[in-house]
């Protein structure tokens, strides 16, 4: 049997919101709920702690990194000093490229998700 982490009530993941379960960061990113391994590609930061944009996607919390939530990859590089770093940017979105954040599978039983 698969290893699942309960996330909580599926009535409580309304959009823009996000939690950490186990190792993922699990949302809802304009209605459709996703699971994402939860550490930033940048620094480590846990993505658990971020916020959905505008676009749907997943910010960091620590130097405003965004992801992807379907694909994982980082469609934004790191923001704030860091964006000021040449190629920095470019070298993260490109790692991604290759390593994407994981992606969980989502399941809802009896009113409560679940993910593996």
């Amino acid at each position: 049997m698969t290893h699942e982490v309960e996330v909580g009530p599926a009535a409580e993941l309304v959009p823009g919101t996000i939690r950490g379960a186990g190792r993922y960061a699990v949302g809802n990113s304009a209605g459709e709920p996703f699971a994402v391994t939860r550490r930033c590609r940048h620094l480590g930061a846990d993505l658990a702690g971020g916020s959905i944009d505008g676009d749907g996607c997943l910010v960091c919390p620590w130097h405003g990194a965004n992801y992807d939530v379907a694909s994982g990859r980082m469609t934004r590089g790191p923001q704030g000093i860091f964006a000021k770093v040449p190629g920095l940017g470019a070298g993260f979105k490109l790692l991604t490229r290759i390593l994407p954040l994981g992606r969980g599978a989502l399941v809802e039983r009896d009113g409560t998700m679940f993910v593996r």
